[in-house]
């Protein structure tokens, strides 16, 4: 008690630690902006152009929405394995709907949205009311997304649909952003339409996780689901949401990446489902669940979309450059969080015995 008050009898005001969620995006956000300084002076003028960054986002628009669908499941303590697999269903099946159906892209993203909610759905009953392994129930999920996808078509082809064509070949230009060549001539700097629907999931999720009580259970029920169920959470129904979000996420992300490849093909999205854990666990989401932040996501795809444009840079273009850098940076990112875990049940140990 004495320690509560200051030297004139006053109580003193409550410390603010940081949480481990914000500490882990903080680091997140700075390897970022380290590794994007470093680039601009040791690897020429390309990174220095507002441009290029812009590109990594338009590029990477679909991985964000992925990730942070990944992230909502993480912080519940799940995964979800099958959202690379429900990308390329989406496509291809929008893409023969478009190409072969003369259809219109308003239906095609109703395609793509039921899609990611059936899996959703299906997988998040699975997982909250039968009580099977989410690995296991996602893994299978995968396996069946990408059989159906070449059950849907089994060649890669183009869309020429003439009103999906004007869509993907849409920009939004940003002002004040643009480059002027050695010519003289000024280009704009533009965004693909993707880039404004991940930026709009990207804040309502984090507005969810913030503020509403739905949030909250997210990281309650990943924390310590004995806490939660003792809490009086519905515990199963939250892991069902979670699962249907993600699920959701997968379906909008899969017209996003329909939209920046404009074609359907049965190895699209191959292994984005593991870049999409990988950039949920540099972003600061623990795989044990209960700390995970959407910003921290959006800047750990951002991380490691600006790795491989790095390793490109440098000359390096075997494919196993990228892999080993990714490799060493997701072990770094891990090796933290294990420090954190380690140093919460330290502080718990402590609380507990006092």
């Amino acid at each position: 008690m004495l320690n509560m008050l200051r030297t004139d009898g006053a109580p003193k005001p409550p410390s603010r630690k940081m949480t481990d969620t914000n500490l882990l995006m903080t680091i997140t956000i700075v390897v970022f902006f380290a590794m994007y300084i470093c680039s601009i002076v040791f690897l020429g003028e390309g990174f220095r152009k507002p441009q290029t960054m812009l590109n990594l986002i338009s590029t990477n628009s679909y991985m964000i929405i992925l990730a942070c669908g990944l992230s909502i499941v993480m912080i519940t303590g799940g995964i979800d394995i099958s959202v690379g697999g429900v990308t390329a269903l989406v496509a291809m099946s929008c893409a023969v709907y478009l190409e072969m159906h003369d259809g219109n892209v308003f239906v095609a993203v109703l395609i793509a949205i039921g899609i990611g909610l059936a899996f959703g759905i299906v997988q998040g009953y699975l997982v909250a009311y039968l009580q099977i392994q989410p690995f296991i129930v996602t893994l299978a999920g995968m396996f069946f997304a990408r059989g159906l996808t070449t059950i849907v078509h089994t060649d890669p082809f183009n869309v020429t649909n003439e009103a999906f064509v004007t869509l993907k070949d849409s920009r939004i230009t940003i002002p004040l952003l643009g480059s002027t060549t050695k010519k003289g001539v000024y280009i704009p700097a533009t965004i693909e339409i993707g880039v404004i629907v991940a930026i709009v999931i990207v804040a309502v999720l984090f507005c969810v996780l913030k503020w509403t009580k739905l949030g909250r259970s997210f990281y309650a029920v990943g924390g310590n689901r004995q806490s939660a169920l003792l809490l009086g959470l519905n515990v199963r129904r939250t892991t069902f949401i979670s699962h249907v979000i993600c699920g959701l996420l997968a379906g909008i992300g899969g017209f996003v990446y329909f939209m920046h490849v404009g074609s359907g093909s049965p190895s699209h999205a191959s292994g984005a489902e593991m870049n999409a854990i990988a950039s949920s666990i540099i972003g600061g989401t623990m795989l044990t669940g209960g700390v995970g932040n959407i910003v921290g996501t959006l800047f750990g795809v951002l991380s490691l979309a600006l790795i491989q444009s790095i390793v490109a840079s440098l000359g390096l273009d075997d494919p196993w450059w990228t892999g080993i850098t990714i490799a060493a940076m997701l072990c770094i990112f891990l090796v933290v969080q294990s420090i954190i875990i380690a140093r919460r049940k330290k502080a718990n140990k402590a609380a507990g015995a006092v």
